[in-house]
């Protein structure tokens, strides 16, 4: 049943992060990408931070590793970052890293999302991307995507179509990260160079950290009963029918709206 006598406020919130870094592959060429790149992406999630957000460091290649937690401070996130080199030659169990922290980001705070930097390449996970993509879609964190597939081809591109890395599928992947980022609630970003970093960020945190927080009393009296369903509508208040948003070039844009879906309800007096 449509409320009546809505309220709206916007809340700047406090974010939880992961931060989810590829660290290794099977062609040393490529690894160097890693070791250049990622650094610079880290300190740029630290810049954009605010001093009561929270952020976590992970790794991957064959295996996840943990670099920091939630409770560790900015230097030893900064050291972290200055260790970072070219990685040694290994598996890239992208599949396989994503839902582990994902789960590990099950019972953090409610304004909470991860940030992965990833060619999205995958080697020999014991997951496959089907399970990937119904992790990101049921897992309520946002995932918010650095795609390095571009320059992974660049470089390849160096060596000739003869190099072992020539064969691997750059669209495929780029494409699966952009569907993974899109079920979760999430944006992909797809960088050219670090000079693309400073606007990607700035969007993503815009887009996280700003939340709308709607009240009202419910038009149903009573306290008890089952959790309630709710149903959050876009609409034109001229018309009173769905709102159709546009960009500025005038395109329809799909809104999405990620919410709270139930609640217990409370006595007024409680």
């Amino acid at each position: 049943m449509r409320q009546k006598n809505v309220n709206v406020d916007v809340e700047h919130a406090p974010v939880w992060i992961a931060l989810l870094l590829e660290s290794g592959g099977r062609y040393h060429e490529l690894n160097k990408i890693l070791g250049s790149e990622v650094p610079g992406v880290g300190r740029q999630v630290l810049e954009v931070l605010q001093y009561n957000d929270k952020i976590a460091v992970f790794k991957y290649d064959a295996k996840l590793t943990q670099v920091s937690d939630f409770n560790q401070g900015r230097q030893v996130l900064n050291a972290a970052f200055e260790q970072f080199s070219a990685p040694p030659v290994s598996e890239t169990n992208f599949y396989d890293a994503l839902p582990a922290t994902l789960n590990r980001m099950r019972d953090v705070g409610d304004r909470k999302a991860i940030f992965v930097v990833s060619s999205g390449k995958d080697t020999f996970s014991k997951a496959n991307y089907p399970q990937v993509l119904e992790a990101a879609r049921t897992s309520s964190t946002p995932i918010y995507i650095i795609g390095l597939s571009e320059l992974m081809k660049r470089e390849g591109a160096t060596y000739g179509p003869t190099a072992p890395f020539a064969r691997i599928d750059w669209d495929t992947c780029e494409k699966q990260l952009e569907t993974i980022s899109k079920v979760s609630g999430g944006r992909a970003y797809v960088i050219q160079s670090d000079a693309d970093l400073p606007a990607v960020f700035d969007d993503i945190m815009e887009n996280l950290r700003i939340r709308y927080v709607v009240t009202y009393v419910s038009s149903n009296p009573s306290s008890a009963g089952p959790p309630r369903s709710i149903r959050v509508e876009l609409v034109d208040p001229k018309t009173g029918q769905a709102l159709r948003i546009h960009d500025a070039s005038g395109k329809p844009v799909a809104a999405k709206v990620l919410l709270q879906e139930t609640y217990i309800p409370k006595s007024a007096t409680g």
